[in-house]
Formats: C-alpha cells, structure tokens, sequence
C-alpha cells in the first residue's frame, strides 16, 4: 500500500516511493499531448497508463455522481488494464478529478491513492540531498525533479550561499534554517532560460547581494540592459562562504556570460555548461552558429581539470542519472570516458560544432520570455509562471521533451 497516506499521497512521498523502487502504477488522466509532455517519473521506469478523464467518464446525466461515472468507465475501459498487485497512483493537472478517479478504484476495490495537488504540485516539489559534509564546509543539491532543474548551497561557519535557486525561494530558506546558517549570498551561473531564476527575489527580499556575469545582464535577443540589482562577477574572481573558497570560472557557449563555480579546488558547479549525459545547446540567444565554437572553447578547458573534480550541474535530462541518493554528480574523469558531447572534442573544432548543431532540439518559445523575467524585464505571476515552466528543461544537446530522456 501507500503507507504514509491512505487516500493520498504528497509529492514528497511518491518521490520517496520511486526512490525506494517499490511497486506502483501511475493513471494519468491528463489530456495526451500534456502527458506527453511531462510526467511523473522515477529513477526506474514506472508503468503508466494514460486516459484522459473525459474519455474515462461513463456519465449518463447531469446530476449524476462523478464517482459513480468513473466506476463505470473504468469497469468499461480498464479493469484488464490495471493491477491487483501494486498501488495505483491516479494524477491530473491539479489533484481535483484525479481525487474522483482514486476514489472510483477504491470502491472498485483496488488499492489507489490521489497524488495530491496533481502535476502541479509535482512540478514545484523539491528535496536537498548532502553532496559533501566535512568539518570545515557542507555542499548540498536541491533536486527538481519534475524540471530537472538543480541548483546548490555552500555552507561553512553557519554561512550559506546558494547558487542557480530556482523561484521557490522558501526551500533554501527551510535548507538554512535546517542546517543552521544564514543565507549571505545568491549566485547564478548564467541568465536562465528554462526557468524563473529565485536568484533576484531572495536577494532582494533580505539585502542579500544576487551575483551575475555582466554579460549575461543583457537579453541576448532584445539586446536590452537587465534591470535587476546585481554584482557583477569575473573571471578568475574568488570569495569565501565562510572559510571554503569559491573561483569563478568563464565558459561562454550556453550564454556569453556563463561561469561555473569551482568550490574548494574540487566540486565544479557547472551550471549549464556541462551535463551529466551532453553538453549544452548554444542556441538559446538565437547565435547557434557564432557561440557554437564558444562552447568548444570552453569545455576544451574545462576538460583540463582534474579527472577527480566533481562535476555538479544545473540540470538533468534523465532522472535516472541520479545515484541511489538522488544526487547529481559525476567526476570529470568519468564524463570524459562516456559523455557524448566531451568525446566529440577529440575530433577537432568544426566536427565538435557539427555535430552540435545537428542536434539542436527544439527551440522553445516560452524561454525568450523566461529571459526576459529573469533580467527583470517583464514579471511573471504565479499563473503565468506555471504555464512558462510547463514541462521538462530543454538546455541539452541532442534531448526533447516527453521521454524517458527528457
């Protein structure tokens, strides 16, 4: 069963149960092309089935109760389709008909669960995982997993700083107040595209200084000034979260302004530049062509480190890259044996940006408009803010949105 809860289940505890690899059946009764999309999923594959709720429903009046309908189309449709021998989790948009749907197999005497608040509520879950803990500093990483977004926090003599938050600026709030720091400095390793950057808002709200590379605090397409309060970041540039050191690293190819940050000599947070399973797509300020060998430039030198640095992105594509913790992370070594993107460096720069630009997924519409939220350009209301991070990030080469891959 799903222990935790009997007629629902929380984000948090389904991503606990997938994490767990117990058994579990998802019926999402969203319409396709959203389930398409984006999906609830795990480490492990995970069976799903999908029927719009319309189509599920045998009403046949008005005043009729709903979950009697979905009792009928369910005895019409599926009663071959699901199973006596694992839970069944039933999700929608917003946790409301899917509750009907839950509610329907249970009288039908299966063992279902409604994921409470839907797909929306899954796309704003987030958990911190500890990367490192030592005496003298602690790295953590905050998952999306919905998103595939990561960002992390440094702490060491109970300072914190947080690099790429995303918008849900309470998580890293809870992640300090948890762990006993206070948060003293925001860093972002580029100007986001797929999503809305909490950077801006948690420096604001508490005097905190947001940090950015002034190259990217310029909308690559309007080719108008950010109007966020920043401190601008160099190259070579280093600081200290209490008495671990950061160094700020250029690797122009995503964006023009994209740095990474190497902590302590040895944890590289490598923003958007470098995946755990490709490289980045430099397409995303519309100058695939010119900031191509950009790229090339930047991961040749950052193929230099150390094969024992840890590389700590910004995002992940397949959400079974994560360890059996849920953290992200590969040493530079290990990439440099399997990553697509990195073994393409051999062959020299014109097939390295071939090879790029043959495999440019879609470009996304909704990310200009990120762009520009993020530069503080335009504001997103909540509303607005779902629908511009409807779905899985789309920063990598050679990914598209709706498969196992992302």
């Amino acid at each position: 069963m799903l222990k935790q809860v009997t007629t629902g289940s929380t984000p948090q505890q389904v991503w606990e149960r997938l994490l767990r690899n117990e058994p579990l059946f998802i019926l999402d009764v969203r319409n396709r092309d959203e389930f398409e999309r984006w999906r609830v999923e795990g480490p492990r594959s995970v069976p799903a089935l999908n029927i719009p709720y319309f189509e599920l429903l045998d009403l046949e009046g008005e005043e009729e109760d709903v979950t009697e309908a979905v009792m009928r189309g369910v005895r019409a449709q599926l009663m071959e389709q699901l199973p006596r021998d694992r839970p069944i989790l039933a999700v929608c948009a917003e946790g409301n008909t899917s509750n009907y749907v839950a509610e329907g197999l249970r009288r039908l005497g299966f063992d279902a669960a409604n994921m409470e608040g839907g797909m929306e509520a899954w796309g704003n879950f987030y958990y911190w995982r500890p990367v490192e803990e030592t005496e003298r500093f602690s790295l953590y990483q905050v998952v999306r997993p919905a998103r595939g977004c990561v960002s992390h926090v440094l702490v060491s003599e109970h300072r914190a700083a947080v690099f790429d938050p995303a918008r849900h600026i309470e998580t890293y709030h809870e992640l300090a107040a948890a762990v006993g720091a206070r948060i003293e400095m925001v860093l972002d390793t580029h100007l986001h595209a797929d999503h809305l950057s909490g950077g801006p808002a948690l420096g604001q709200g508490d005097h905190i200084p947001y940090h950015l590379h002034p190259y990217d605090a310029i909308h690559p397409m309007d080719m108008l000034p950010a109007r966020i309060a920043y401190r601008p970041l160099e190259a070579e540039q280093t600081f200290r979260v209490g008495s671990a050191e950061v160094r700020v690293l250029h690797f122009p190819g995503h964006t023009l302004g994209m740095v990474a940050f190497l902590i302590e000599g040895r944890y590289l947070l490598s923003g958007d530049s470098l995946f755990l399973e490709s490289v980045a797509r430099p397409d995303l300020g519309g100058k695939a062509e010119a900031w191509a060998p950009l790229l090339y430039d930047s991961l040749q030198r950052m193929a230099e480190l150390p094969d024992e640095t840890l590389v700590l992105p910004a995002h992940f594509s397949d959400i079974a890259a994560g360890d059996e913790n849920g953290v992200f992370s590969a040493t530079l070594g290990e990439l440099k044996q399997r990553n697509p993107g990195l073994l393409k460096l051999a062959e020299g720069e014109a097939a390295f940006c071939d090879y790029i630009l043959a495999n440019l997924p879609e470009f996304p519409e909704a990310y200009v408009e990120i762009k520009r939220a993020n530069a503080g350009l335009t504001s997103a209301d909540e509303r607005r803010a779902q629908e511009l991070e409807l779905g899985k990030n789309i920063c990598a080469v050679g990914k598209t949105p709706g498969g196992a891959s992302g």
